[in-house]
């Protein structure tokens, strides 16, 4: 057998095998060789010390099996009964699943609900009833060609998740779908905008489609769309020829055709086009070089937004769907994560349990937690969002007087402004475009992001104007670690157990 502690040649032990000190060539006797020369050297003249030794070993592996066990046990401890916020510190645990990775949320197994007293969470697990919708029979439009597109909208605005979901995944998929069929309309036609009557028709197919593949008929509402958004409204240029007259289709195209997900919220590529391209047919860039007051009230403002409407109609025309999906999902994430949905009501009763604390309080940490408690029966959110809402809602607080960070002496963290999955643990969506999934076999399921206990971060000051996420120093929280005992990590632990355990083992294999 050869190995890192192992050498071919003459040996000078009678039955221990050949070492050599630290990878040094045969010849060498290095202090590591000639300690084991003499140590086995005095074990061999001394025979009854061998079995002794022996005994100690096995001894010794049983014991290590038995404590091993004792640690798989711990791992997978239940948590608490009660909210997750409490008014004592505590240690940052691992996700209960095991996994330090993104875990799946699935609906389809909340039955085995391991607290049979408390409610069952809004994300109890349904399957759609499909059926056959009724059309208007007056949009020219063959849905089947974007019947993908449709399903996948439909999947994300679910029956019963369309509203928990709805700012991060529903209505930005509504959104983009609305868009890329504006522009699938427009290939039988000079035009980029559908007729009033017309828009009318197509948006109500469109409803009644989703409706019949099990999305929440809602979806207006949840969204606040209508069929104007697809006529283009108020803006002046609405036909292809004059677009493209106007507008320098390539550099548009070579901005939006391929958008970074990773770059495009902070270095904005593709946002920037449309805005220049929606600025030149709306009129309003001549009045700019012009240097005219632009500030006219809403006016102006809508007419821009139609005009994009009108360039995100020719990019859905000139691009594949799914690459115009995929654009305009990144774009809508962008917008999205710069705002905290949230809304927080006057913490009155927080302000006044915490304003003069300086230590753990458990009557601010109970006000704490009970504000808190309603806030996660509003919406699903993303990472970025839960710093957004931490910042807003610890502003709030600092402007109420309350100067400590409360969010660390009443361990809050960042999931703690979101949904909470199974009644016991938030779900923070990833801040990148996510789908609802659905399967035949286990119903609905999402991405949760950030499973393990995030810190949420206590604002510097109550002023929200320097807070943002694009700094080059900017980054999520690190996984907090106790200060007063030190703990490496689980990780950490377990490897500096496992190392005298193995060496140990290694030295008492030779004995057999």
């Amino acid at each position: 057998m050869k190995g890192p502690f192992f050498r071919s040649g003459p040996c000078h032990g009678e039955t221990f095998g050949c070492f050599h000190d630290n990878g040094k060539g045969s010849g060498e006797e290095g202090p590591f060789t000639l300690f084991l020369e003499t140590t086995f050297m005095s074990i061999n003249a001394r025979p009854g010390l061998i079995s002794q030794i022996r005994l100690l070993c096995h001894q010794f592996l049983l014991f290590t099996v038995w404590l091993s066990s004792f640690q798989n046990v711990e791992a997978l401890h239940m948590p608490p009964g009660t909210s997750h916020i409490s008014s004592t510190s505590e240690l940052a645990s691992p996700p209960t699943t095991g996994f330090f990775e993104p875990i799946e949320i699935s609906p389809s197994v909340f039955p085995h609900f391991p607290f049979p007293g408390e409610t069952f969470p809004p994300m109890y697990p349904s399957f759609p009833t499909t059926y056959n919708p009724v059309l208007t029979g007056r949009c020219p439009v063959n849905f089947s060609a974007i019947s993908m597109l449709m399903e996948k909208t439909a999947s994300d605005c679910c029956e019963l998740l369309a509203a928990q979901v709805g700012n991060v995944i529903c209505c930005p998929q509504v959104g983009s779908l609305l868009r890329v069929f504006q522009g699938f309309y427009s290939t039988s036609s000079d035009k980029l905008v559908l007729q009033n009557a017309v828009a009318d028709d197509c948006f109500k197919d469109i409803i009644s489609i989703l409706s019949s593949r099990g999305a929440n008929s809602s979806i207006p509402t949840i969204c606040s769309i209508k069929s104007s958004n697809l006529t283009g409204g108020a803006c002046p240029v609405k036909d292809i020829t004059s677009f493209e007259k106007i507008v320098n289709t390539s550099k548009l195209l070579e901005a939006c055709s391929t958008v970074d997900p990773l770059k495009e919220c902070c270095r904005p590529i593709c946002q920037p086009a449309i805005m220049e391209a929606a600025l030149q047919i709306s009129g309003m860039q001549s009045m700019i070089n012009d240097n005219k007051d632009l500030i006219g009230g809403p006016t102006h403002i809508d007419t821009l937004n139609d005009c994009k409407g009108v360039v995100y109609s020719w990019l859905s025309r000139t691009l594949s769907f799914d690459a115009a999906n995929t654009a305009f999902r990144i774009l809508s994430a962008c917008k999205v994560n710069k705002v905290c949905p949230l809304e927080f009501k006057q913490p009155s009763e927080v302000i006044k349990a915490c304003r003069n604390v300086a230590a753990p309080s458990p009557s601010c940490c109970s006000s704490l937690n009970t504000y808190i408690a309603g806030i996660q029966k509003q919406m699903l959110i993303t990472n970025r969002q839960a710093i957004l809402c931490a910042t807003v809602f610890g502003s709030m607080l600092q402007k109420g007087g309350v100067m400590t960070n409360v969010y660390e002496l009443c361990d809050v963290d960042l999931k703690d402004f979101s949904l909470q999955a199974n009644g016991q643990q938030g779900c923070l969506l990833r801040s990148l475009p996510a789908d609802v999934v659905y399967d035949n076999s286990t119903g609905y399921s999402f991405i949760c992001d950030l499973s393990d206990n995030i810190a949420a971060p206590w604002p510097l000051s109550s002023s929200m104007s320097s807070l943002s996420l694009c700094a080059p120093e900017m980054s999520l929280p690190a996984l907090p670690t106790s200060q007063t005992l030190g703990n490496p990590g689980c990780r950490g632990a377990e490897l500096d157990f496992l190392v005298p355990i193995f060496s140990f083992f290694v030295l008492c294999t030779l004995f057999y």
